[in-house]
């Protein structure tokens, strides 16, 4: 699957900023050493990364569980917000069916206020 654009720009500036961008044997995202902000070679692992996500969200005040259906429902939302086709966000989340496609479909979950000036107090 092709990625968006501004990915491709996000990690030219990555691994331009880590001066990393000839390294090609070894990992693109790594851990520092310490706290110095200092990359070593060593990979970023998967559990690593996980609690990087919900550290962040906790301090920006996010209590809800954040996982890797978190991120797919974000995913497919924004899409069809933005005009996409169920049929589309159904191939690219490699759904056989358009159903479990729409189970991330999170449009409807979101209230508008104009929705909650119609309560009459």
């Amino acid at each position: 699957m092709p990625t968006h654009h501004n990915l491709d720009r996000y990690l030219e500036e990555y691994t331009a900023a880590a001066s990393i961008g000839e390294e090609r044997k070894e990992p693109m995202f790594r851990t520092t050493r310490g706290r110095s902000g200092e990359l070593t070679t060593n990979p970023l692992l998967q559990s690593d990364v996980w609690r990087m996500i919900r550290r962040r969200a906790l301090a920006a005040g996010i209590k809800t569980q954040i996982g890797r259906h978190t991120f797919r429902a974000t995913g497919i939302t924004a899409y069809l917000k933005n005009g996409g086709r169920l049929e589309i966000a159904q191939q690219m989340a490699a759904h056989e069916s358009a159903r479990t496609t729409g189970l991330y479909d999170r449009r409807s979950v979101e209230i508008s206020l104009d929705e909650v000036e119609r309560i009459g107090i």
